[in-house]
């Protein structure tokens, strides 16, 4: 019986400190609990990520054109340019309900990127195609009749890979890639799924707008596509889009720090971090503050996030699981609560 398949790629140094990093920002930025869930922000980093990754697929509306089209206003511009806008408004917003390992769900976002746009929207492409540059083939990609069985095995690895969801993420985004498994739309839904393996993960990636990171790096994303592709591995491309999700977290958290701490700290959070404020307390007694039970996903989303961040700190570090375990507030959390 054959191996299941396994898409090659080699875990760097490089690509476990961009991990361990961009787990620390994310717990940054959690704590804070702006960045991820306050509506107005939610909807701004929607739109830039919606542009940025048109925008790599030549989209030529500026990024006020895309916002007045997703809030229903008239636009002068190309039609077919305001449909790419309202296709990938739909599919962003549709995310949420889609399993990343299913295939029925990738042609569903497939669809709703490409209708109106491309005759066989939600469908497998049924002809060869390669990618040009200028006169040259730089991409020629497997045969037609090969595609539905090499989308099989990249989503069943995709199901089954112990795999970090960060480094999953870019190994399948260039896997789809590598297929081109639609006649038009790859590289929208190649980081379009990016997002929602993401998400899966972590709510915060789902507005995260890391596609505007790609789109300044645009000459580099795919000169390390054409280099895997030579190389045989995604291994450079891991890295590559680590880097760039590190960016857009960075981006993120600065943008939104400072002036706008007071708009981000959450009632919870602000109530956790006063439940400690004069004295250590237990996780169950924090979580209860913020009304919330005394369960591990509890603590899991509200608590670790904090000690991550530097705002809370344990006050048996050396045994993280005691049952004596308290959390004192540290001097960036005082600062922060002040």
């Amino acid at each position: 019986m054959p191996a299941p398949y396994s898409p090659p790629h080699t875990i760097t140094p490089a690509i476990l400190s961009l991990v361990a990093e961009i787990a620390g920002e994310v717990g940054r930025i959690g704590a804070l609990s702006g960045a991820a869930h306050v509506p107005k922000l939610r909807r701004e980093n929607r739109i830039r990520s919606i542009h940025a990754s048109l925008a790599i697929e030549n989209n030529t509306l500026s990024l006020d054109q895309v916002t007045a089209v997703i809030s229903g206003k008239r636009v002068l511009g190309q039609p077919r340019e305001i449909q790419e806008v309202k296709n990938a408004f739909a599919a962003y917003e549709a995310m949420t309900s889609w399993k990343s390992s299913s295939v029925k769900d990738l042609l569903s976002a497939h669809r709703l990127l490409m209708e109106g746009l491309v005759n066989d929207a939600g469908k497998f492409r049924t002809r060869s195609v390669g990618i040009a540059k200028g006169n040259r083939i730089v991409h020629l990609a497997p045969p037609a009749d090969r595609v539905p069985g090499l989308m099989k095995d990249l989503l069943g690895w995709l199901k089954r890979t112990d795999a970090h969801p960060l480094i999953a993420g870019c190994v399948f985004h260039y896997e789809l890639e590598f297929i081109h498994p639609f006649a038009d739309g790859n590289g929208r839904i190649g980081r379009l799924w990016q997002t929602v393996i993401l998400s899966h993960w972590n709510p915060l990636f789902a507005y995260l707008p890391a596609e505007s990171v790609i789109r300044d790096r645009q000459a580099e994303y795919y000169k390390v596509l054409a280099a895997c592709d030579k190389a045989g591995n995604s291994t450079a491309f891991v890295e590559f889009l680590l880097a760039a999700l590190l960016t857009a977290l960075r981006e993120t958290g600065n943008l939104h720090s400072g002036e706008q701490v007071d708009e981000q700290l959450s009632e919870q959070v602000a109530r956790i971090l006063k439940a400690c404020a004069k004295a250590p307390c237990t996780k169950a007694q924090l979580l209860k503050s913020a009304g919330l039970s005394n369960a591990y996903l509890n603590y899991k989303r509200h608590i670790q996030p904090l000690v991550q961040s530097g705002l809370l700190e344990m006050t048996i570090p050396d045994k993280p699981n005691s049952r004596l375990q308290k959390y004192k507030l540290t001097e960036n959390g005082r600062s922060l609560l002040s």
